[in-house]
């Protein structure tokens, strides 16, 4: 079993017992995510941060079967059956396991300011002109590859990687997350299948009305959503993800980018602490 370099940050204590992140918190999973209703309830979860090579394979493995198996990306065959990039070497990935199976069920990675210097870009860097965040890179992390197993979808697993998160965040005094949040081109909504691109554009149209971020912060896509040549109008929700990210504060950096290997739209996303609502600060931080 091979070691994992040393973590060039503290990691969270966040080896949890089964159950919720917080037993006693009053806010409800399903209350944060948005997930529809009828979704499981969280069962026994552990939370911790991979520290062999093997571990971040199972994490691999789920990317590859929720990304390709499940959404139809079309991933690099580095090695097959797992979603392998570059940047996976140089990031901290957080683990969700079923507590009973020991399966990974939920998976996050963190690319943190000093390995982004190191790998020479974040993720997003490819996908987006991030000129404008430069004065905030030395205390921004960038989340990528997030993923649920569909069986776990719902809100208790999202919550535990939101709760390593925050505490990895304060404890490093970091203050910034960025990310790419995608939309699927065929985005499965309450009336249907909607693809097309017709629902990201509509939805790009919805979150930029009250969730835009300030100029100073906006990025621009490398290769952009055709939006001009799609139906903005339609009544569609976001991803339960990127509602979860606006209810916590989060803003929306820009029109998003077209991402063909993963058959996505991808919204560029920032979240700081400091703008956490105060009940989601008691939650995740306790203060």
């Amino acid at each position: 079993m091979k070691e994992l370099p040393t973590p060039t940050l503290d990691l969270s204590p966040v080896n949890l017992p089964r159950g919720s992140l917080h037993p006693r918190s009053v806010i409800t999973a399903s209350s944060l995510v948005g997930q529809a209703s009828g979704a499981s309830e969280a069962g026994g979860i552990d939370v911790s941060w991979a520290r062999h090579l093997d571990e971040v394979r199972e994490a691999q493995q789920l990317r590859y079967s929720v990304f390709a198996t499940e959404m139809g990306a079309r991933l690099p065959q580095h090695l097959p059956g797992h979603d392998v990039d570059l940047f996976d070497d140089f990031c901290e990935h957080i683990l969700v396991r079923d507590a009973t199976s020991r399966r990974v069920i939920g998976t996050y990675r963190v690319l943190t300011p000093a390995q982004a210097k190191r790998v020479g870009s974040t993720y997003s860097d490819t996908e987006f002109d991030l000129t404008r965040l430069r004065h905030v890179r030395d205390r921004m992390v960038e989340l990528g590859r997030s993923c649920v197993h569909r069986e776990h979808r719902h809100g208790g697993v999202i919550m535990a990687l939101w709760g390593a998160l925050a505490e990895f965040m304060t404890r490093n005094q970091l203050d910034t997350m960025i990310g790419c949040a995608s939309i699927p081109m065929q985005h499965e909504g309450p009336h249907g299948v909607v693809g097309g691109g017709h629902a990201a554009a509509s939805i790009w149209r919805q979150v930029k009305e009250k969730h835009l971020a300030p100029i100073d912060f906006h990025v621009r896509p490398r290769l952009p959503l055709p939006i001009e040549q799609l139906d903005d109008t339609l009544d569609v929700e976001p991803p339960a993800l990127i509602k979860g990210y606006l209810r916590l504060g989060a803003k929306v950096l820009g029109p998003p980018a077209w991402d063909p290997d993963f058959n996505a739209a991808d919204l560029p996303m920032l979240m700081r602490i400091s703008d956490l609502p105060a009940r989601y600060r008691k939650h995740f931080l306790g203060a």
